[in-house]
Order: structure tokens, then sequence, then C-alpha cells
């Protein structure tokens, strides 16, 4: 009987566990988008991976921070290539450091 209670009691602190960090939670409501989804598709296993995150975000808000994060990192990359550029240009023009010291 103690066996029983101990091996009880480590489930209902997996449990708390899971509901704490709202596992429970999310599962429980991508389960019922499954349930209420009017055609069921042929991989449950896919659309709860869909569901669960794999897939880009619903909210518009975070849609639409990626999408301003994507234009940074190409501005960014454009300017990294125009400093490469305005950097070579500039030794071009200007004499080597050895030749300022001497004047």
């Amino acid at each position: 009987m103690a066996h029983y209670k101990a091996a009880d009691s480590k489930r209902e602190q997996f449990r708390r566990y899971l509901e704490k960090l709202w596992v429970l939670d999310t599962l429980t409501k991508v389960l019922v988008a499954l349930y209420e989804e009017p055609e069921k598709p042929t991989s449950a296993l896919d659309f709860l991976k869909h569901h669960l995150g794999a897939a880009t975000p619903e909210n518009p808000e975070i849609e639409l921070l990626f999408l301003e994060l994507a234009e940074m990192k190409e501005k960014y990359e454009a300017a990294v290539e125009e400093n490469k550029k305005l950097k070579a240009k500039l030794v071009q023009y200007e004499p080597p450091q050895e030749e300022k010291r001497a004047e």
C-alpha cells in the first residue's frame, strides 16, 4: 500500500509541475482545437506539432515583428558590405601608416 501512495505522490508532483508551466493548459487547448476541427487532419500528430509551435505565430503583432527583424537583418548586412567597400576605398586614398609617421 505504501508503494502505491509513493507512486501516486510522484504522479501528483509531476501533474503540478506541468500545470505550473502551463503545459496542461496548452495541450488541452490544442486537443480541443483538434476536436473542433470540422475536417479532421490525416495526421493528428502533425496537427499537434503544428499547433504547439512548429508553425508561424498566429498573433499579427508577432508576425510583424518577425518581418521587421528580417528587414533589419537585410539592412544590417547591406551596411556591413557598404562599410567594407568604403574601407577598401579609404585605403586607396590614405597613405600607409609608416608614411604618416615620417612626415
